[in-house]
């Protein structure tokens, strides 16, 4: 019996049970229960404060549950140690509604702080980045400052962030909230694309034409809560 539970659990890459997440009192999450099959590609929708971000951050162990457990790749994140949180990183990627890019920075670089975390030789970090920038079709801004760049580009360098790790599940926060509905199609066909290279895609986003348009499930929050 354990052991088909524990095969069950691998094949469900994100499972949460009963999770909960309160700021000094105030609750952003409330009895969350949710399950997101290996390469699987879902949105996370709600209304603004409906706890989407919150949920993410969970997922990121950015920030630690109240209560409940939160299973990623059939380990018990709840259970991590500090020392636990690099490593478990390392195959999560994760796009921040507002970037994170660093101004003073190159394009380059940006994304190779991100791969010398995690311990990588120069060599390898140079020819992850080449290839991600080529996918993406940004090389020729490998050595452009982000405020240079338009908002697609950024958002398209936070992705490139993401994906040079090669990671088994893709976190993204509203990726299309600052961008025009033509250029948001274009980064969720990107993530579609992601998704069929088998990387399971989380995406979390209020944008319902963006929801209407593709044929993904969708987990609809409300005041913090599981509705569908």
């Amino acid at each position: 019996m354990l052991l088909l539970l524990y095969y069950y659990l691998r094949l469900k890459m994100i499972n949460m049970f009963h999770v909960y997440k309160n700021y000094d009192g105030i609750s952003a999450l409330t009895d969350v229960t949710l399950k997101i099959d290996k390469g699987e590609f879902v949105f996370i929708t709600g209304a603004s404060g409906a706890g989407k971000s919150t949920l993410l951050r969970l997922m990121f162990y950015i920030e630690r549950p109240t209560q409940g457990q939160i299973i990623m790749g059939g380990k018990n994140i709840s259970r991590f140690r500090e020392k636990d949180i690099p490593f478990f990183r390392r195959k999560i990627g994760f796009v921040f509604q507002d970037f994170k890019l660093l101004n003073n920075k190159t394009v380059f670089d940006n994304i190779a702080l991100a791969l010398r975390i995690t311990g990588m030789d120069n060599n390898d970090i140079n020819k992850k980045i080449l290839k991600v920038l080529s996918y993406l079709g940004l090389q020729h801004k490998a050595n452009f400052k982000p405020l240079t760049l338009s908002g697609g580009e950024q958002q398209r360098v936070a992705i490139a962030r993401a994906l040079a790790k090669e990671p088994t599940i893709l976190l993204a926060d509203e990726p299309t909230g600052n961008l025009d509905p033509e250029r948001a199609v274009d980064i969720i066909n990107l993530f579609n694309d992601i998704n069929a290279r088998g990387t399971t895609v989380v995406v979390a986003t209020h944008d319902k034409s963006i929801i209407d348009r593709f044929n993904k499930r969708s987990i609809l929050l409300d005041k913090g809560r599981v509705v569908n």
